[in-house]
């Protein structure tokens, strides 16, 4: 009772290709190669991104539009 043989694993497969049939299962398998990928690829495109950040003070041109609302005196 402690481990599964050969026997039990075809059983099994052969039980999900009846359930699902062999189309979904490709078509399961094709979108999960998909996703495989495209992780991959980001984590290279990550890979290669700078990781140098500003320096305190330096904004490199960054605009934030705002409006006030109250002025406070201080």
């Amino acid at each position: 009772m402690g481990s599964f043989s050969i026997w039990h694993w075809m059983i099994v497969l052969v039980i999900v290709l009846l359930v699902f049939g062999t189309k979904k299962l490709r078509n399961i398998g094709g979108d999960l190669g998909g996703a495989v990928k495209n992780f991959k690829d980001a984590m290279a495109e990550e890979k290669n991104k700078p990781t140098e950040l500003p320096r305190q003070g330096e904004t490199h041109g960054t605009t934030i539009e705002g409006e006030v609302k109250e002025k406070q005196q201080s």
